[in-house]
């Protein structure tokens, strides 16, 4: 069994079907790449796992158990963190705060410790309002956030969006490390080459439909694939 799987999930935005029988399924352990050109649905997945939205048809199960139709506290609550494209941290409190404010509900949290070694640039900017950072700061705390809880698994949706190369250098090398733990990952990232060099697998979505499942180097196989699903 695997810890999350998506079984033939239908979303809809209002009376606009985005989803059409999306399936997948991540291992303990494992990191998932979900990929495809702007509007494939990517984020509307993301959403679905989270509970944001709430699939017409099909099931997300997490650790065996259906979590569609849980809100998404509920499903947070259980392990399954979301560090969205807009980063959402909270600006007008520090970035100890931040952190503070998120381990608070966490059964099992992270020490700020653990994550300031993890993310040591943080540490330097502890006492720093959330309006201070950088753009790669914040996607840091973004990260840092959603791993002070302890989350079995991070949903990642454009963590490398609009960030200076060194940055998305400095990110990628703090994600494979974690990978290397084993912590469970699912990103969505318009950065392809990135996200191969992390995936352990890739899924390939077009205008709401899964069309290919394969691994990094089964995928990168396909040049034909890639550009046209891609753009690279």
């Amino acid at each position: 069994m695997s810890l999350l799987e998506v079984d033939k999930v239908n979303t809809y935005y209002d009376e606009s079907h985005v989803l059409f029988d999306v399936s997948l399924r991540i291992e303990e352990g494992e990191v998932v790449a979900l990929l495809g050109r702007n509007g494939s649905g990517k984020t509307t997945t993301m959403l679905t796992i989270m509970g944001i939205l709430a699939p017409r048809a099909g099931t997300v199960t997490f650790d065996g158990k259906t979590i569609s139709g849980k809100q998404p506290y509920q499903i947070a609550q259980l392990g399954v963190q979301l560090v969205p494209d807009t980063r959402r941290i909270i600006k007008t409190i520090t970035v100890e705060e931040n952190l503070q404010l998120a381990a608070f509900s966490a059964k099992s949290p992270w020490t700020l410790k653990k994550i300031y070694e993890t993310f040591p640039r943080l540490e330097q900017r502890r006492t720093y309002m959330g309006r201070s950072l950088s753009g790669g700061e914040q996607q840091m705390l973004a990260i840092a956030r959603a791993l002070i809880r302890d989350a079995r698994v991070l949903l990642l949706d454009e963590p490398f969006e609009g960030l200076a190369p060194i940055i998305v250098r400095d990110l990628l090398e703090t994600t494979k490390r974690l990978a290397a733990e084993g912590r469970t990952i699912l990103i969505v990232e318009q950065n392809v080459r990135a996200a191969l060099v992390l995936a352990h697998r890739t899924y390939v979505l077009d205008r709401g439909h899964v069309v290919l499942e394969a691994t990094p180097a089964e995928l990168q196989a396909k040049p034909d694939v890639m550009h046209q699903y891609l753009g690279v």
